[in-house]
């Protein structure tokens, strides 16, 4: 990825990295590779944090922990939630590689012709770009916009037919309805469901295979959210991006587009820390910079490129993240119990 730093190299593990492995195999974690770094503190945390159901941590392409909370089962698939959006940016990506979909500045009138008939001519000029970093320009489908729209006959129709609150390309508007309008603009380029393509020009390379995930009244596959994954198969598509879109020697997705992908191409309005590149955030936590994908409730796929780190997370669906402090006690977590041990493992 583009803001590569030379990676540190490994060190011997110390007594203590021993016995707190041990540690984590007895609290229910996965035995550790030998010579990795403890991240068993991290087990610990999870035990208080009742919202988390499975955290997953892989360094340098081994996994160092697997914790699941109790009654979860590691091989069922999770709701992933808007996690669904950064899949639906690496199809995309994908389909640009093809010339399936012909570059980035394509006006999406082009699959939507209806478009031109729209008094706001403005809504002719908003590009697939503009879907990907949500600055169509349209009013957002999310929020308490969020369960009309899905209730609608029509979900393309009813994202389109959203009033225009900025000009295209300028302010970010989070909306699945923008990654919807590529679910269906993938569903046309690539002559075949979104699905189905998820699985042939995704899965079956990364060797996985994805779960069928709810459609809208037209058949289209939800395109910013319900997909379903297992933790594990989030870590492998984590590790995709981490190895610039490759999986041992076959290139899946571009190496351009994982680069493209997590540079920051907008800011959230609701909070500057937290930038949007193409359906992938970025942020930085204990001085390192994560691309990851994140949806509602706390679910993630954290990719730490300078640290060969890849995290997978998986959450209650049922209260928001923001409950209870969950969100910023997981990333304490991260910071304190996973990052922390792999800095002071590289420095010592």
């Amino acid at each position: 990825m583009s803001f590569d730093r030379v990676r540190p190299a490994s060190a011997c593990v110390s007594l203590i990295a021993i016995l707190l492995g041990a540690w984590a195999v007895q609290a229910g974690a996965q035995a550790l590779p030998a010579k990795a770094p403890s991240v068993a503190g991290a087990v610990r945390s999870a035990a208080d944090l009742p919202q988390l159901r499975s955290l997953l941590v892989s360094w340098r392409g081994e996994l160092i922990l697997e914790h699941h909370a109790p009654g979860v089962r590691a091989s069922r698939p999770a709701n992933v939630k808007s996690v669904s959006k950064s899949v639906i940016s690496t199809l995309v990506g994908i389909a640009l590689h093809r010339k399936l979909i012909k570059g980035l500045d394509e006006p999406v009138v082009s699959y939507f012709p209806e478009l031109r008939r729209d008094p706001d001519r403005r809504k002719a000029m908003i590009t697939i770009e503009d879907l990907l970093t949500m600055r169509s320009g349209l009013e957002s489908t999310s929020g308490g916009n969020y369960g009309a729209w899905v209730t609608s006959s029509n979900w393309v129709r009813a994202v389109l037919s959203r009033p225009m609150v900025s000009e295209p390309g300028t302010t970010m508007e989070y909306s699945t309805g923008s990654s919807h309008l590529l679910s269906a603009i993938l569903t046309r380029a690539a002559r075949m469901s979104t699905w189905q393509f998820a699985q042939t020009a995704l899965a079956k390379p990364l060797g996985i295979s994805l779960a069928r995930w709810p459609r809208d009244p037209q058949g289209i596959y939800f395109g910013g959210n319900e997909m379903l994954m297992t933790p594990r198969q989030m870590i492998a598509y984590g590790e995709l991006y981490l190895n610039g879109g490759r999986r041992g020697t076959t290139q899946i997705v571009p190496e351009n587009w994982v680069d493209t992908t997590c540079r920051p191409r907008t800011v959230s309005r609701w909070d500057p820390d937290r930038r949007y590149g193409y359906g992938w955030w970025m942020r930085d936590f204990a001085g390192e910079t994560a691309c990851f994908a994140w949806g509602y409730g706390g679910q993630y796929v954290f990719v730490f490129d300078t640290l060969d780190l890849v995290i997978a997370v998986t959450s209650s669906t049922a209260v928001s993240e923001e409950r209870r402090g969950y969100r910023r006690a997981l990333f304490q977590l991260i910071e304190q119990d996973v990052i922390a041990p792999l800095v002071l493992h590289a420095s010592s």
